[in-house]
């Protein structure tokens, strides 16, 4: 069996990964889109990166590929992305994913939401 520790470590080998501070230093930047890949539940208990676009880890690949029916023009900007979940694995296994369908730019936040809560990221509400 492989398990998702190993994944996680396999995608963060072949994506860059960002700090929370270097993180930071992006967000707000022209041509710089945060991806927040967290459940909606969540989003509601924690709150949200300022700006950061909401995308649900099941509805990815189908909003990135621009021949699906549920693509997203968010995907087809040509930003940079700096995707990021709770802790890093999710959006260690995203990252990977949207890079191995061609979406370029892709990066994470290694930390997660929580690495950028604690090294005093903003955070805004989600209502």
């Amino acid at each position: 069996m492989k398990h998702v520790k190993d994944m996680v470590a396999e995608a963060n080998a072949e994506v860059e990964t960002l700090t929370a501070e270097e993180a930071m230093a992006l967000h707000g930047q022209d041509g710089v889109l945060f991806v927040d890949l967290r459940d909606p539940r969540e989003l509601q208990r924690e709150g949200i990166i300022p700006d950061a676009f909401s995308c649900t880890r099941g509805m990815l690949e189908f909003w990135i590929d621009p021949e699906s029916p549920y693509a997203k023009e968010q995907f087809q900007s040509g930003k940079k992305y700096v995707f990021y979940c709770a802790s890093g694995w999710r959006s260690a296994l995203s990252a990977k994913t949207a890079q191995d369908m061609g979406l370029k730019g892709v990066s994470h936040i290694v930390s997660g939401f929580g690495g950028w809560k604690k090294a005093g990221g903003a955070v805004a509400e989600k209502g």
